[in-house]
């Protein structure tokens, strides 16, 4: 599966905070590979150069810190992001209710699951970066960690221990980011994205596409600010594969000769031609194995949460394109998704 279940359809807890507005990530670590895409202890040393921006990041004695354990600064970032709209006071120190976090980047709340906050929260401390990337309109050569320290408060004891909530000190090198909004919103589905690289992916296409109807970039430069360090042959490979699931938030890819090109799906009924010539062109620019590209709107597929609740919308996703994709090209793709979906769900419970 390429999608971590939607670990927390119904909220437990009723505190409007973050929980409640768009995440958002610093637009630095977007553009340029901070985090290790490595899924076990990664203790290599990173170069990454592009143009005129140097990015070296050494790793502590628990590895370098990785794509997952930035969900804690997105959550922190987000945090203070909404505060200072609120045209609060914010400084570099924020306070973490670690439950809130669990949910809200789609973690499971169980015991294992604070122990790996508390180790991701060492990597985040000990990973340095060293780098002249500009931030709030201050360009200089820095050796920082992620955040500069944290300290925790702890409920119970023994296996019913928790982490009750963190106070993190930020990087001033983020926060600087912070303060001078240079942050993006991000989908919420971004956390239910198990495979490192597509969260690079994706955040690479919302950093550069935004809200432009498409953008292209080669495999070459993609695979460079994804900071893949596979070989090109398995990282086109993987692309292949993640054309062909369709399961990016926001975006839908297709490949042209040596490029990848993101094309912004779109919500509303103003777009809807638009978006159907994008269907369009997207089915005639582009195949993978022989298949054209199948693209469901963002609005259809928040119409088919209300429409049948308990159903992974991603998972009917996938199986309406398995569905279609030796059918004829629809006149409206959206209006058969919705019926293909009533007529596959009907009389059946949600799985």
């Amino acid at each position: 599966m390429a999608l971590f279940p939607e670990r927390h359809p119904v909220r437990d807890f009723f505190v409007l905070d973050v929980l409640d507005v768009a995440p958002r990530s610093d637009m630095a670590s977007m553009t340029h590979p901070i985090f290790s895409l490595s899924t076990k202890p990664d203790a290599r040393i990173l170069r990454y150069e592009n143009d005129d921006v140097i990015v070296e990041i050494h790793p502590s004695s628990k590895g370098l810190a990785t794509i997952f354990d930035k969900d804690i600064l997105i959550y922190a970032v987000s945090k203070l992001t909404h505060r200072q709209n609120q045209k609060e006071k914010i400084g570099p120190n924020v306070r973490i209710t670690t439950h809130d976090l669990l949910v809200s980047t789609n973690r499971d709340t169980g015991g294992i699951a604070y122990e790996r906050l508390e180790s991701a929260l060492d990597r985040l401390a000990g990973t340095r970066i060293k780098t002249n990337i500009e931030t709030g309109d201050e360009r200089t050569t820095q050796n920082f960690g992620l955040i500069d320290s944290y300290d925790y408060n702890r409920k119970g004891s023994g296996f019913a221990e928790r982490l009750q909530y963190l106070d993190i000190k930020l990087s001033d090198w983020l926060f600087r980011a912070i303060e001078a909004m240079e942050v993006k919103a991000i989908s919420r589905d971004y956390f239910r994205l198990r495979s490192p690289l597509d969260r690079r992916i994706y955040e690479i296409g919302r950093k550069h596409c935004g809200e432009q109807e498409r953008w292209r970039i080669s495999l070459y430069k993609l695979q460079k600010r994804a900071g893949s360090v596979q070989d090109r042959k398995h990282f086109v490979a993987h692309m292949r594969g993640l054309v062909h699931a369709n399961h990016l938030p926001d975006y839908a890819l297709t490949l042209e000769d040596d490029q990848a090109v993101f094309w912004r799906r779109k919500g509303n009924d103003a777009q809807k031609t638009s978006f159907g010539e994008l269907i369009s062109a997207a089915a005639q620019a582009s195949t993978v194995a022989g298949t054209r590209q199948i693209i469901v709107s963002l609005e259809a597929m928040d119409r088919i949460q209300r429409m049948v609740p308990g159903w992974d919308k991603h998972w009917l996703e996938h199986a309406y394109i398995a569905w279609a994709k030796d059918k004829d090209v629809a006149i409206d793709e959206d209006a058969r998704f919705l019926s293909w979906v009533r007529s596959y769900t009907k009389g059946k419970p949600a799985p």
